[in-house]
């Protein structure tokens, strides 16, 4: 016999519930034939959490039981809570990922091979670009992270706001090979600076900090991770003074 779900969601012209069309999925996912049921406006939607005595849509129902949102059609299939929870290196993982792929695709495109000592250096700009990218998103969250450890926006809280153009220009600058002192002394210096204050605030005060390295509202934990957006800068300013 196959199973059925009864889902109430809000589906207007206005709204169409995303928690909805989750729950719709799950139950899909999990083998049940879905009796699909739109509350097409706020006034039908507000009479029928009256009537079955809720405060959210959607709801679901099985066997005439009423399992609840989406969270608690989650749990009741023993599932995890949904979404990222606690801290978590996702956000960095994805970015450093998505730059190498980047930096082999440009490379093979440019010269036919994959692997070089510009490869690296590719790969150090585009992380630089795309993580400055995060920070120039909400400057204000960005900085309200930044200066609880980086040592010199501390001092300078102007510093905070300054950060992220200084990286996105090193890192556009190595992309198009401007001349190694044009860009190489920001990024040597922002780098600099920042693994310096990173190592302080995690390895000698052992304070545990959330990174501003991908934006001020990241749940990503400062510690090597956060070091190595600081250690690339320096390697790169490096291979272009070098080259």
């Amino acid at each position: 016999m196959s199973k059925t779900a009864i889902l109430y969601r809000m589906v207007t012209d206005e709204h169409i519930c995303p928690y909805g069309l989750r729950s719709k999925d799950l139950l899909e996912r999990e083998g049940f034939s879905v009796e699909d049921h739109h509350l097409t406006s706020r006034k039908e939607t507000d009479k029928f959490k009256e009537k079955h005595g809720v405060e959210t849509t959607p709801q679901t129902f099985i066997n005439n039981e009423r399992v609840g949102g989406y969270d608690e059609l989650r749990e009741h299939f023993d599932k995890g809570e949904a979404g990222q929870t606690g801290t978590t290196y996702t956000p960095v993982v994805a970015i450093f990922s998505v730059a190498a792929l980047l930096s082999l695709a440009f490379q093979f495109a440019v010269s036919g091979d994959f692997i070089s000592i510009r490869t690296l250096m590719l790969f150090i700009a585009f992380s630089m670009t795309l993580l400055a990218v995060q920070k120039l998103q909400d400057l204000y969250s960005f900085t309200n992270s930044f200066i609880t450890y980086d040592l010199l926006a501390m001092k300078w809280l102007r510093y905070g706001y300054i950060y992220p153009f200084i990286e996105a220009y090193a890192g556009i600058g190595m992309v198009a090979q401007l001349p190694a002192l044009a860009v190489a002394p920001f990024s040597l210096f922002i780098g600099t600076v920042g693994a310096i204050s990173v190592f302080k605030a995690v390895y000698v005060d052992k304070r545990e900090l959330k990174c501003a390295c991908v934006g001020g509202d990241s749940n990503v934990p400062l510690g090597f991770v956060s070091l190595s957006e600081n250690l690339f800068m320096i390697v790169g300013a490096l291979i272009m003074s070098l080259l």
